[in-house]
């Protein structure tokens, strides 16, 4: 027996979709009902409640909101969020959904205010409702709908008095249309954005659609707004539209052309378009601009563009999807200030005010229906909604809603028919729909992948390398020979790419490259903004971000929902600051050749706005300073060298670098007021003049009255083991090429073979133990220590040769030449090539350190772009990247020098000399340190569950495997991966 809420049928007793004004832009009367409603949780849509039944004792829950989380962080009366990637968590037997199908019963009661105006029409308007839900006024039921993140209306004319009126709504967790609405995210359920009453006046504005164009040949703009009114008693009645910023008006209908500035994400120029009759006007603002596709390349205005975006869920970690204004705005400015020009609405229509704030502060759009049916990709797409014509009706009515929401914003250049819903009869069908409503945007859907019905190829998680082949036009072809053609004359985009899940994405830059490149290759989107990390809190009270299984669920997909360049807290990761160096709109980069490769990146503007500011410097030490007199128009390059009056010091104890940034020189205009002077919008530096060499240490080592021997600052047993380091006991020294997995180690490339971590575990680097097979004083002085490491149950090893020698005249500082070389048969890669050292040190957490070297945050092999050589400090609890699952982290590269102080006052200096890896060698080594170890660190769940353990856990690293984005992509590339391979370091330790 099918149920209401199990109905393959559009929303009934609704109003037609129609456009939305802003808040504020129309004069009309609205009356907010959002606040406190009376509300019960039932295990089933047969609640068994009149609908009458006003609830005075029931709970109180806020909407908007999600029931789920009505007492978040502490409490979960009302069921738990629960998270699932691709699988339904319910049999798949659609349209039924379980019996067991909590529902909640919401009630509240309003007056109309004394001035609400008489006649016309009052609706009452639903942002979004998760999933079905049925409206009834003082105990009449008058509409059900659904569509979770599209607006519902209910007309209410004739049915209002000025008395109190009773509104009851009940809302199912699951319906038919949860089908159609398996998102990537926490399955959470509730009135989740506004609901508010708005008065329709005779004559007011039912319906506008803005049509405003721009031509790049003659500069002129052209607007047309189709505008319908609402038909009460008399017939309908003429709109005019006027822009008192050029002095021109018209008829509704009718065209108008002035000279305009246009509207790109970069000079996102808006005009105050008015459009009234006798009873309503509402002002809108409105871009001019024209999206076209000439010859394979994606236009704006006449120019190519490229999309470097991101995916955004809507979300917040103490409300999910009931986002605020403030929240919106500050992912909105996030991304402006991490140089991101574009978002993918995954997968579903944002808040309508989230548009708003995309056409005011320039970013591009890809407006997403609501719709994924992922969950039916297990069984071969058996009874997949989108190819089963019993849904063609709900899905056109989707997207329907989407475009007359959405279609006046001239951010969204392009229409999206939703996400991995595979293919089937109901795609034409949407396009057609869209088409019909809005030709002047291309359409796209990445599941259509003959690209027989869209305007964009698109794919995701493609590797670089077929990225540069597509990028070329010589991919693989198509079976069918006219879809071949029709796909390769389309702009290509990424969908979804580079995996920012945990510590990644590694290789941004080399699709970045292509993209730059290849016209065809438009750009592509990241996956994802945001970790999706829930607040809650432990039994001691302590707050954390919970994923998937930590609420208690059976059914779950983990860690997968952390996935975002944002902490849960919106904290920028990593991962974001490499995106924002990568992404930068001035992009200088170092060329073979000792010269900066400039490059304008903007598609409409110069660089007038920006100053080039150079520095020379070392260490901490500014030795001169100046300013580029250069001014590059849009899309254009040139080249950069120190000038040629630059005095070079001698070489000393630090490098030293001619570092340029291209910094705002001053705030613009209102779109602009995050854009503060000084602002980054790229930096590119060269080395001019590496440090100089470590002298020779020539000192002899002495032998003990054990039996065991001391060299400088440190002392070794018998056997050759270190035993004190700097006036405090060593834990453990060894060779070691392991690391705490990444989410990217532990997933397969792509999902195919054997993940890092697998392959790390079976050649035993988890478990690594050391055998001394030698100790001996050198004829020189030094103390030479041979040693093997292996894991269990292999015969694979590492050779290594330690060469401990004090340093003449520095009896406090010792040299060591470490000789790492592989023996057996090893994997594919290994995590890292260096050693281990492990102090006690009760204060661990607040050591400082300072370091000269990349920072001043981590990078990686192949997340390397964000960091810069100069002289950084944290403390070693700051050094640590707290990412929502623990993982490998927080490594600095070309380290060539770090000073350790320690809370009692002490100290210890690390110089790094020659590091050899294989034939390369390179300036300085990889610098980790952690108050805890890489085995607490790997068992550790969540942040907070990871305790300093009294001791400085020190990685010196020779190398380090890159971090990839194999998660749900391409592992590491070639030129970022770490095999096994003879290393030889120089390091020098000072106690101070």
């Amino acid at each position: 027996m099918t149920t209401a809420h199990e109905s393959v049928t559009p929303p009934d007793g609704v109003v037609a979709p129609r456009f939305r004004p802003p808040a504020g832009a129309s004069g009309s009367a609205t009356l907010s009902l959002d606040g406190e409603w009376r509300f019960r949780l039932f295990p089933h849509p047969d609640t068994g409640v009149d609908r009458a039944e006003r609830g005075d004792d029931w709970d109180r829950l806020t909407v908007p909101g999600h029931w789920q989380l009505a007492k978040a962080p502490h409490a979960w009366p009302y069921g738990v969020p629960a998270y699932n990637n691709v699988l339904y968590p319910f049999p798949v037997d659609p349209p039924h959904v379980p019996d067991d199908n909590p529902t909640g019963e919401y009630r509240t009661t309003f007056r109309l205010p004394a001035d609400w105006p008489e006649g016309g029409r009052t609706l009452l308007r639903f942002e979004g409702v998760d999933s079905w839900f049925q409206v009834a006024l003082d105990g009449e039921p008058l509409a059900t709908s659904h569509g979770s993140r599209l607006p519902t209306e209910v007309d209410l004319t004739g049915r209002l008095t000025d008395g109190e009126h009773l509104l009851a709504v009940r809302v199912t967790q699951w319906s038919a249309m949860s089908y159609v609405e398996d998102q990537d995210q926490w399955w959470l359920s509730g009135i989740f954005r506004s609901v508010t009453l708005e008065h329709r006046p005779d004559g007011a504005l039912d319906d506008v659609r803005v049509h405003a164009g721009y031509d790049h040949t003659t500069g002129v703009g052209t607007l047309r707004v189709d505008a319908a009114t609402v038909v009460a008693t008399a017939g309908a009645v003429p709109a005019r539209v006027t822009v008192p910023e050029l002095g021109v008006e018209a008829a509704a209908g009718e065209e108008l052309r002035a000279p305009v500035e246009p509207w790109s994400a970069e000079q996102p120029r808006l005009y105050d378009v008015v459009v009234s009759t006798d009873t309503e006007t509402v002002t809108l603002s409105v871009g001019f601009r024209t999206v076209s596709i000439e010859d394979g390349v994606f236009l704006v205005n006449g120019r190519p563009i490229k999309l470097r975006g991101v995916n955004r869920h809507e979300f917040d970690p103490l409300r999910g999807r009931a986002v605020t204004p403030e929240r919106m705005l500050e992912d909105v400015l996030l991304m402006k200030r991490h140089h991101i020009n574009a978002v993918r609405t995954s997968h579903y229509p944002p808040h309508p005010h989230f548009l708003d704030l995309c056409d005011r502060y320039g970013l591009y759009v890809i407006d997403e229906n609501d719709l994924e049916t992922h969950g039916f990709q297990p069984g071969g797409w058996v009874g997949n909604p989108v190819d089963d014509p019993a849904w063609t009706e709900v899905l056109v009515d989707r997207v329907t809603r989407t475009v007359r929401r959405d279609a006046h914003h001239a951010s969204i250049i392009m229409w999206s028919l939703g996400n991995e819903a595979g293919g089937g009869c109901n795609i034409p069908a949407m396009v057609d729909a869209v088409r019909a409503l809005d030709p002047s945007r291309p359409v796209h859907y990445e599941g259509d992948f003959s690209s027989d019905h869209v305007d964009v190829y698109s794919r995701m998680y493609a590797d670089s390398e077929e990225v540069e082949l597509i990028g070329q036009g010589i991919e693989p072809p198509l079976e069918r020979a006219d879809a071949d053609a029709r796909r390769r004359a389309m702009p290509f985009v990424l969908c979804e790419y580079a995996h920012a899940m945990g510590n990644g994405p590694g290789g941004l830059a080399d699709y970045d490259a292509a993209f730059d490149r290849h016209p065809r290759l438009l750009g592509g989107f990241i996956w994802e903004w945001i970790d999706h990390g829930l607040t809650r809190t432990d039994a001691d009270g302590n707050p954390f971000s919970a994923y998937g299984g930590d609420f208690g669920e059976r059914f779950h997909d983990g860690t997968f929902i952390a996935d975002g360049l944002l902490l849960p807290d919106r904290t920028p990761s990593p991962g974001l600051l490499e995106t924002a160096a990568v992404f930068a709109p001035v992009r200088i980069d170092a060329q073979a050749d000792g010269t900066l490769l400039v490059r304008n990146r903007y598609a409409f503007r110069d660089t007038s706005h920006a100053e080039l500011r150079w520095t020379l410097h070392r260490g901490a030490e500014e030795l001169a300073t100046g300013v580029l007199d250069l001014v590059l128009e849009a899309g254009t390059e040139t080249v950069v060298r120190p000038p040629s009056d630059l005095v070079l010091p001698e070489p000393g104890d630090a490098p030293v670098w001619w570092t340029v940034r291209a910094v705002q020189a001053k705030a613009e205009a209102l779109e602009e007021a995050w854009l503060e002077p000084g602002f980054q919008l790229g930096a590119g530096q060269l080395l001019l003049v590496e440090p100089a060499s470590l002298p020779a240490p020539a000192g002899r080592v002495s032998t003990e009255a054990d039996g065991g021997f001391r060299a400088g600052p440190a002392r070794f047993d018998r056997r050759g083991d270190l035993r004190t380091l700097a006036g405090r006991a060593v834990h453990g020294f060894r060779v070691d090429a392991w690391r705490a997995p990444t989410d990217n180690d532990r997933r397969p490339a792509r999902w195919r073979g054997s993940a890092d971590a697998e392959k790390w575990s079976s050649a035993g680097l988890n478990l690594l133990a050391e055998r001394k097979d030698g100790v001996a004083v050198t004829a020189d002085g030094a103390l030479a220590v041979e040693a093997r490491i292996a894991g269990p149950a292999t015969r694979a090893g590492f050779a290594a040769r330690y060469r401990w020698q004090p340093v003449t005249d520095a009896p406090d500082a010792v040299d060591l030449v470490v000789d790492i070389r592989p023996e057996g048969r090893w994997p594919d890669n290994v995590a890292r090539l260096g050693v281990l050292l492990a102090l006690d040190e009760p204060a661990a957490a607040e050591t400082g350190v300072r370091w000269t070297g990349l920072g001043p945050d981590e990078s990686y092999a192949d997340s390397r772009k964000a960091a810069l050589g100069g002289s950084w400090q944290h403390t070693v609890a700051d050094w640590q990247t707290r990412y929502t699952h623990p993982q490998e982290n927080g490594a600095r590269r070309g380290v060539t020098s770090a000073v350790l102080s320690f809370a009692d006052g002490t100290g210890l200096r690390i110089d790094a000399g020659e590091v050899t890896v294989g034939a390369r060698s390179q300036l300085g080594i990889e610098l980790s340190l952690r108050p805890w170890s890489d085995e607490a660190l790997d068992r550790a769940a969540h942040p907070h569950e990871l305790v300093p353990d009294g001791r400085l856990w020190l990685h010196l690293d020779a190398a380090q495997h890159g971090v990839g984005s194999a998660a749900c992509g391409p592992g590491v590339l070639p030129n970022a991966q770490l095999h096994a391979a003879p290393v030889r370091m120089r390091l020098r330790f000072t106690t101070l």
